[in-house]
């Protein structure tokens, strides 16, 4: 009786191809993230980021982006790898919280390309901090050596930059800073008085001129504390003297002193 030969199972190759598929779909997506978040109009840059989540949280891609971050699949919203870190560590409610301010990194494009002229010029600079998205107004283009008053040559880049903080919900601390050279005469005492003093003005500008909710808004003085340039040379100390518009995210918000529920009614 003749023997019948086992059939040959022949190994699938073209596996890899799903992998790679699912590679591309990801490279695709965060390359139209990065072309929104640098796209001028905030708002069509929102709704594309929107898209993109909402695919990546329909299909099995999220599962791949689960997997690569260390979360877990399984409840949508509460084990994927948005709420998990790497190693399947969930997060602190406080990343959640976070979601819900405004979105500093996308507000960063947007102001660093509607202030181009300004931050090229010198007149102002644009970070993002670990507290916040810090907007740094130049004493030299915004305050007269020595006072609190704003120039009104400047509202126009003010009317630019308030424009994105009227459309956060995000608390702002406004920041006061002068050089080490100290004030004699004049109606300041010391460089303490006068950081403290053109924080207050900027609040004052931001509250009756653009409508901000005192509420959302705090000062700051820190006199020559908090240099971040050498006092030793005119330039120097020229970037020392400035007022910090402090757009605080979740972390900057803790050092916030909270009000007691029901004492403001």
């Amino acid at each position: 009786m003749a023997r019948k030969t086992p059939t040959r199972t022949h190994a699938n190759h073209d596996r890899w191809l799903v992998s790679y598929a699912d590679f591309i779909t990801l490279l695709f997506a965060f390359f139209v993230v990065m072309f929104a978040s640098s796209h001028a109009d905030r708002g069509k840059a929102e709704q594309v980021s929107e898209s993109i989540r909402r695919a990546l949280s329909q299909d099995q891609i999220a599962s791949a982006i689960a997997g690569i971050l260390g979360g877990t699949t399984g409840k949508k919203g509460s084990g994927n790898a948005q709420f998990k870190g790497p190693g399947g560590v969930e997060r602190s409610s406080g990343s959640r919280k976070e979601a819900q301010l405004g979105d500093l990194a996308l507000s960063l494009a947007v102001l660093r390309t509607q202030l181009r002229q300004e931050i090229e010029g010198g007149m102002l600079q644009v970070n993002l901090e670990a507290r916040g998205l810090v907007i740094s107004l130049r004493q030299a283009s915004f305050f007269p050596s020595g006072q609190d008053a704003i120039a009104p040559s400047t509202y126009a880049a003010l009317d630019k930059l308030v424009g994105t903080v009227q459309q956060l919900p995000n608390k702002v601390r406004l920041e006061g800073h002068t050089d080490t050279v100290p004030i004699r005469g004049g109606r300041f005492r010391s460089n303490w008085d006068l950081s403290l003093g053109r924080g207050l003005a900027m609040l004052e500008l931001l509250r009756d001129r653009y409508r901000v909710a005192e509420e959302r808004m705090s000062v700051a003085g820190y006199g020559e504390t908090v240099p971040i340039d050498s006092n030793q040379t005119p330039e120097g100390r020229a970037h020392n003297r400035r007022v910090d518009i402090v757009i605080l995210n979740e972390m900057g918000v803790k050092g916030e002193p909270k009000a007691v529920s029901g004492a403001l009614q």
